[in-house]
């Protein structure tokens, strides 16, 4: 009978203190922390950008290898032309 009412009343705590901090409010940021979010926003941005171009510089490489392969082999390989994307602060046009 015990273990039920510790059962019941975990459950309930558990129930209930989830209630409670999705009711919290959450604090509006000061100018201190908009400046250092907008600061690695923009630190994350050029890391992502970095990482872009050496992702297309690596592919670029194996698609280089893959060719002079088949060029040894005696097979002609013609590559896809791929467009470049569009940059990410662009707009889209209607």
């Amino acid at each position: 009978m015990k273990s039920r009412k510790a059962l019941a009343l975990t459950v309930f705590c558990l129930f209930t203190s989830g209630a409670i901090y999705a009711k919290l409010p959450v604090q509006p940021m000061t100018e201190e922390q908009k400046a250092k979010a907008a600061e690695a926003k923009a630190k994350a941005a050029e890391v992502a950008k970095k990482e872009a171009e050496q992702l297309a510089k690596a592919q670029d490489r194996v698609a280089g290898r893959y060719i002079q392969q088949q060029r040894a082999k005696g097979v002609t390989v013609k590559p896809t032309p791929i467009a470049t994307a569009a940059p990410v602060g662009a707009p889209a046009k209607k």
